[in-house]
């Protein structure tokens, strides 16, 4: 009788632990393991995205610069793959027998029941071929999706490119993105990403065993409406954009625009460019390789990236300073025999300019007077204080925008570079160091860097009289057009407005008489200066900066093409045409008879270091080149160590710099 007891204990006992299991199981399936849920939800409940398209962008006169073209994904949900015409897909969807296991098995790692890119932006007329067979692929879908078009191919660098996420943009969005999203990987594109991208939208629909649509899920009451991205208007002018890339085909360089009353920047030209329909597509893998490839570097923005030793162009600001500080007038005259010597070192001047005054040295670009100008200010009340007097021009530099971020709404801008008195104590082992030492500095050469973009802003500054607004690209976002509230913000220099004038009519007699009268332009009063900057790579850089006309200014401009030789001979012809064009919607002759035809087809590309083969530029590229190997100045010693060498060659020390200075 015990036995039977205790037999019907240990039964019951069997029983009690077989259904904690059973309701362990069930906890655990319905709870906490989503794999049969998932499974459940997608075999009744399909979730369809639906992605916005990008807000398109525009030129100031609402030209189309990007717009949006439907291209199709295939998704395919492993699970719900039945065996299906492997041949037939292929032949459909353009790929390989081993394309199409390779997709599986990366869709079966990824997930069994979520859907998954499996073929990625068809065109319309290959998605209808496959969508009219697609009942016999069961587990494919197709999404539509749009990707970007470019009508006149122009302003890659501005615009930059649209890239598949990776795992990286996924975790900094916080759950936003989605494997086979699309962001905004440079450019314009990238720093209005949010503007930009809208927002996904959601159908939820009851499915039948096939996968056949019956009807939305609560009539539509859990979907979530789609909203469209922004549409971004720019500031550039497309007729002055065009004409700026095809008078730099087969050169180096760049050239900014800036309207000075706004800081919109009306023309961004980095070349060499690229065709940017050349980073659409499924051929995009391999014309990214390709770009990547070549030799000159297409993806280097050089408008803001660029730096160069602004060389004479930067004569009218040490003007500026040096006016408002009391250390010359209008009226002060040095004398110029064709050398200044820094010491026992000489600096060469281009002429003999003889007696002259600041509008005359401007004209003239007299680095005697510049220098003589520059030897005074930082001796000023003795040699002793060149450390404190150079701190403080350097300050007064830096108002002007040289040697900072101009805050443009890009990604990865430079800030140029304005030396500070620690390079030289390094140097100099102490605080033994006088203008002699960098003297440079004074005909914008040596240590001195400035971006294409500072250049132009400078021009600005000179416009309108002593302040400059921030250098835009976009000047509305979404229909309500808001423009954001620092480009509204007029930036001082603290010079004051009646030191201007004189500066301006030297910068007049640069056009009219002097440097660049060769580039004037009938009927309107440009002022400009031309520079020539030192080079160790080739030849040196032909710098123009400029604005026009002189009385209420519309455009202001810097052009450099690298490794031409003299500011008068390139940069200034192309400058001219780029400012009548904008001014006067049409060119004219030039007194130098050098046409936009026959600037077009010069090809000014400094040789390669290499025999191998380069891609035709016509085909993926105009041509550009390497950063590292042009926008670096000469590196000499001191002037009190180079006595007797070639005056023409004259530059400040350079050594190696940290990040931070």
């Amino acid at each position: 009788m015990n036995n039977f007891f205790e037999r019907r204990y240990v039964i019951q006992g069997i029983f009690i632990v077989m259904a904690l299991a059973l309701l362990s199981r069930l906890f655990y399936i319905q709870l906490i393991d989503d794999h049969y849920t998932a499974s459940a939800k997608y075999n009744v409940l399909k979730r369809i995205t639906i992605f916005p398209t990008r807000g398109a962008i525009f030129d100031r006169n609402g030209r189309v610069l990007v717009r949006n073209e439907a291209v199709y994904d295939i998704m395919v949900i492993p699970r719900e793959v039945k065996p299906f015409d492997t041949l037939k897909l292929c032949q459909l969807l353009g790929i390989d027998k081993a394309g199409v296991e390779k997709r599986l098995r990366k869709a079966f790692t990824y997930s069994r029941v979520l859907p998954s890119a499996f073929e990625k932006q068809l065109p319309l007329r290959s998605y209808t071929a496959f969508s009219e067979l697609s009942y016999e692929f069961r587990g494919f879908t197709g999404v539509q999706r749009s990707v970007r078009t470019y009508p006149d191919s122009v302003a890659a660098q501005f615009l930059g490119y649209v890239d598949e996420v990776n795992d990286r943009d996924i975790q900094r969005s916080h759950g936003y993105y989605k494997r086979g999203d699309y962001i905004g990987r440079t450019g314009v594109e990238r720093a209005y990403e949010d503007s930009l991208r809208g927002q996904r939208g959601v159908q939820n629909s009851l499915v039948d065993s096939k996968g056949v649509v019956k009807e939305k899920y609560l009539n539509g009451l859990e979907d979530t409406a789609v909203v469209a991205g922004d549409p971004l208007i720019s500031s550039l002018d497309l007729r002055i954009q065009k004409l700026g890339e095809k008078l730099m085909h087969n050169k180096v360089g760049s050239i900014v625009a800036i309207e000075p009353s706004t800081g919109e920047i009306l023309a961004f030209i980095s070349s060499p460019g690229y065709d940017p329909n050349l980073m659409v597509g499924r051929a995009r893998g391999n014309n990214l390789v390709e770009l990547s490839k070549n030799p000159y570097n297409p993806f280097f923005v050089r408008p803001i990236q660029a730096k160069y030793p602004p060389g004479s162009s930067f004569k009218p600001l040490s003007a500026l300073i040096a006016l408002q500080e009391g250390i010359i007038t209008p009226q002060t005259t040095f004398t110029c025999n064709g050398v200044y010597w820094a010491g026992n070192h000489p600096v060469a001047c281009t002429h003999h300019h003889g007696v002259t005054n600041l509008s005359r040295a401007i004209a003239g670009s007299c680095n005697v007077y510049f220098c003589s100008v520059f030897d005074e200010l930082m001796n000023e009340n003795g040699s002793q204080n060149t450390r404190p007097n150079f701190i403080d021009w350097k300050g007064k530099v830096n108002l002007f925008g040289f040697g900072s971020k101009l805050g443009i709404d890009l990604p990865h801008e430079s800030k140029g570079y304005v030396p500070i008195p620690e390079r030289y104590d390094k140097v100099f082992r102490g605080s033994k160091w006088r203008s002699s030492t960098f003297i440079s500095l004074a005909i914008g050469q040596g240590e001195l860097e400035a971006t294409p973009l500072q250049m132009a802003n400078i021009e600005c500054v000179i416009a309108n009289h002593g302040y400059f607004y921030k250098p835009h690209l976009i000047k509305a976002v979404g229909d309500k057009q808001v423009i954001r509230k620092e480009f509204k913000v007029q930036n001082n220099v603290g010079i004051d407005q009646k030191y201007f004038e004189p500066v301006i009519d030297g910068m007049q007699e640069v056009v009219e008489g002097g440097t660049a009268a060769a580039s004037k332009i009938p009927g309107i009063i440009m002022c400009g200066k031309t520079g020539t900057a030192q080079n160790n790579h080739g030849k040196n850089h032909s710098i123009f900066v400029a604005f026009a006309p002189r009385d209420n200014p519309k455009i202001a401009i810097a052009v450099i093409v690298e490794n031409s030789g003299q500011g008068a001979e390139w940069a200034a012809p192309i400058a001219s045409y780029m400012v009548e064009k904008y001014l006067k919607d049409t060119t004219t002759t030039r007194p130098s008879g050098k046409t936009i035809e026959w600037l077009s087809a010069q090809n000014l590309l400094p040789a390669l270091k290499t025999d191998a083969p380069v891609a035709d530029p016509k085909k993926i590229i105009t041509d550009s080149l390497k950063k590292v190997q042009t926008d670096s100045t000469k590196q000499i010693k001191s002037a009190s160590r180079k006595a007797k060498r070639d005056t023409k060659n004259l530059v400040a020390v350079q050594t190696k710099r940290k990040e931070h200075e």
